[in-house]
């Protein structure tokens, strides 16, 4: 059982995982998957990368509660937004068509250009990015999950985009959106989505929690 902290309006998060689905659950949750998708819905491969030996899967490691959108376009327009505001526009040059599960449902991502996603940083350059997914209507909640992920990029090597991180872009987007924006970090849930020990797969630094950020004001 993990435990986050709670904000006004946000429920209680506890969490366990659900061995048969493979996602976490909670009586004030709904289902979060645990993995960004690709366009067949596997588990995303970031850019084809062998690290360490290993398939490097993209990890959920973002849950975006909203408290007081007042429908899906308008919790979509407010995290686009908020995303904006913590210096996380919607930027070209990254990879897309990928999904997510909530509640069992598959939502596509936002941004939706067909190069687009939200980055701190041109492409040419080291940069934090990641999509977002959703939302879940439940009640008077809007519920979005996202996948975040850092990249080195050097022009003078091979490839020239290369796996950074996970949990420090998971991280900095976070404090960014926590200290510009409505949205306020609650506390982290855990995913169990860290892959260790796998032969194959691996997530890299990612510790299998993801941060959760609540919109307890009604401005963005």
């Amino acid at each position: 059982m993990a435990q986050s902290s709670v904000i006004q309006g946000c429920p209680s998060l506890f969490a366990s995982l659900d061995k048969a689905s493979g996602a976490v659950v909670s009586s004030d949750l709904p289902e979060f998957g645990k993995w960004m998708l690709d366009r067949s819905g596997s588990p995303a491969h970031w850019l084809g990368e062998i690290y360490d030996g290993k398939k490097l899967r993209e990890p959920i490691n973002v849950v975006l509660v909203d408290t007081h959108a007042t429908s899906v376009e308008d919790a979509k327009a407010r995290v686009v937004e908020a995303s904006a505001k913590a210096g996380y526009t919607i930027r070209m040059g990254h990879s897309t068509g990928y999904r997510a599960l909530i509640a069992g449902e598959p939502h596509e991502q936002l941004p939706t250009g067909w190069d687009d996603a939200f980055s701190n940083h041109l492409f040419e350059v080291t940069n934090n990015h990641g999509r977002i997914f959703g939302p879940f209507q439940q009640g008077s909640l809007y519920f979005f999950i996202g996948a975040f992920s850092r990249e080195q990029v050097s022009l003078l090597h091979w490839p020239e985009h290369r796996y950074a991180s996970f949990t420090k872009a998971r991280d900095e987007y976070a404090a960014s959106l926590d200290r510009q924006t409505g949205f306020k970090v609650a506390g982290f849930l855990e995913m169990q989505n860290s892959l260790i020990d796998d032969p194959s797969v691996t997530t890299g630094d990612h510790d299998g929690r993801a941060v959760v950020l609540c919109a307890w004001a009604a401005g963005r």
